[in-house]
């Protein structure tokens, strides 16, 4: 009887202690994650503090090397000179912080092994960029029917044949209709988010509404802008555009950079 109280006695005390050592883990990372939020708000000029997520546990173990595993940022309603508000995202893989403390400095050079950088502009934003204040955006309808997704594991479809469903106004048009829809980046510096309208689309999941040959040119050019000012965060060059839900998401992938958080908001 002895025995098993002092084994209970240690058991209980072993775990005492763990979930001690977690919670001080748990509350580090998080005053990390502020510290990181505050400093990036005033470096980057955000109106808001952005959500930081510093990922992996021990958060103490990667403190204590001075390099972080991952690190997620995500700014919403970030005001844009173009499309009037956009959402900021970016993960940064292997983060070395040997030139900074674990608390990141201002103005710190920060080496990344990868960086997954991305400008979100939600469907409300682009209907109004393009005249269109009812717009709904959708993936490729063969890539909504995938049982996969279709998508990139980031979750972004294919930049070609979306479906954009609202009323061309400018096109002296007043009904919904349907049209498919190819993004690309142009400009001599790729900052420039072209929407071209290919063709109407009706049938199940579309407006289902057929234009008139005589109106069609106006339609589809209702449905064709060029967006500028698509600065993706810490200048990383587009590597991909496409849906993700309702938003439109321009992604850029790029390896072994080093990036100041005042580089995480462009325009």
């Amino acid at each position: 009887m002895r025995v098993r109280a002092l084994l209970i006695g240690l058991i209980v005390t072993i775990i005492a202690l763990a979930a001690v050592a977690v919670g001080a883990d748990f509350g580090t990372a998080i005053y990390a994650e502020y510290r990181l939020a505050r400093t990036l708000r005033s470096e980057a000029r955000l109106g808001a503090d952005p959500w930081v997520g510093i990922l992996g546990f021990p958060f103490v173990t990667q403190a204590m090397r001075h390099h972080y595993n991952e690190v997620e940022i995500k700014a919403n309603g970030v005001e844009h000179a173009v499309a009037g508000k956009a959402s900021l995202e970016a993960t940064l893989h292997s983060v070395d912080l040997a030139n900074s403390s674990w608390l990141v400095r201002p103005r710190a050079a920060l080496p990344v092994g990868k960086v997954e950088s991305r400008i979100i502009i939600d469907s409300a934003h682009v209907g109004r960029f393009m005249g269109i204040n009812d717009l709904m955006v959708e993936a490729p309808p063969k890539e909504t029917n995938d049982a996969t997704g279709g998508t990139t594991e980031s979750g972004i479809s294919s930049s070609q044949g979306l479906v954009f469903t609202g009323t061309p106004k400018s096109a002296n048009f007043d009904q919904r209709v349907s049209v498919s829809v190819d993004l690309s980046i142009s400009g001599p510096d790729r900052t420039t988010l072209q929407f071209t309208g290919t063709g109407i689309i009706t049938g199940p999941g579309t407006a289902d509404r057929q234009v008139p040959e005589a109106k069609k040119e106006a339609v589809l050019a209702a449905f064709t802008k060029s967006m500028p000012g698509q600065k993706l965060p810490f200048a990383i060059a587009p590597t991909r555009e496409g849906a993700r839900g309702s938003d439109i998401i321009i992604e850029g992938i790029a390896q072994g950079v080093t990036v100041t958080l005042d580089e995480f908001r462009q325009s």
